[in-house]
């Protein structure tokens, strides 16, 4: 469009357009802003699958199948009680047994390996100790033989607390060697083979309370010795830490063997 002004010059004025501008001179700019929207969006949504699986992943690594645990019989029972009683006369190897499932190798359950872990005896151990230690309770009053539940509280508490530091005790051990990723269960079950030398310590005292120290002194032994095997075992098989620190190693090894005595001591002085 053109205008005079009055003189010779003309001006051109830009007619009004109908065509809609976008303000950054681009036309394309919210079909782009939705194409970007929606590949942040898919983005977003693979980071959290990869999270989620990643999570579901790991929680199953680290707990595992606790029907695994309890696939045990009489002999296996048999065997691995002298195993935690006497491991210095174990003669054969510590490794555990694999077997080839899928494409994918696993631990065979209890049932076809003296070395792998199970729930069944650290549970019946407990049991027994704190039917030991009620008997034992209750025995000091021999006028006022009577089932105590205040004592049995105090012993599953007891129980309880002593098999969680021995949990502790060997997850850190593991943590600190470069072992983290054995399954908890797996770290319970071997803290629970503590009960089994903690039973035949109040035995011992029920028979003859005079014992109690030469057994427990040669418990503890035994269950260092029983322990030590096992920790080699998964640091060599599990871990494959061995060689790496091996004066820490040593060292660790060592306090676990030795943290043993104050354990069993307090877990046989039942009613003193």
């Amino acid at each position: 469009m053109q205008e005079n002004s009055g003189g010779n010059a003309w001006f051109f004025i830009p007619a009004a357009s109908s065509q809609k501008i976008d303000p950054i001179g681009n036309p394309l700019c919210g079909v782009g802003s939705d194409i970007i929207k929606g590949e942040v969006s898919a983005y977003g949504e693979r980071i959290v699958g990869l999270g989620s699986a990643y999570i579901q992943s790991n929680i199953r690594g680290y707990f595992c199948n606790p029907q695994y645990y309890f696939q045990v019989n009489d002999q296996y029972v048999k065997n691995k009680l002298k195993v935690i009683l006497f491991p210095f006369l174990h003669k054969g190897h510590w490794m555990r047994t694999t077997e080839l499932v899928g494409l994918e190798f696993s631990y065979k359950p209890p049932v076809y390996d003296i070395n792998a872990p199970d729930l069944y005896i650290p549970m019946m151990a407990f049991v027994t100790y704190l039917l030991l230690a009620e008997l034992k309770v209750c025995s000091k009053l021999v006028t006022f033989y009577r089932f105590s539940p205040e004592a049995l509280g105090v012993q599953f508490s007891t129980g309880l607390l002593c098999g969680l530091l021995q949990v502790l005790l060997l997850e850190a051990i593991l943590h600190s060697l470069g072992g983290g990723d054995i399954p908890l269960l797996d770290m319970v079950s071997y803290g629970g083979y503590t009960f089994v030398a903690a039973s035949i310590i109040v035995l011992a005292r029920i028979i003859w309370n005079y014992s109690f120290c030469v057994v427990t002194v040669w418990e503890c032994f035994c269950l260092a010795v029983f322990l030590v095997k096992t920790m080699k075992r998964i640091l060599i098989a599990e871990v494959r830490s061995f060689e790496n620190n091996r004066t820490k190693r040593n060292y660790l090894l060592l306090l676990m063997a030795v943290s043993q005595i104050p354990l069993l001591f307090w877990l046989g002085s039942v009613g003193v």
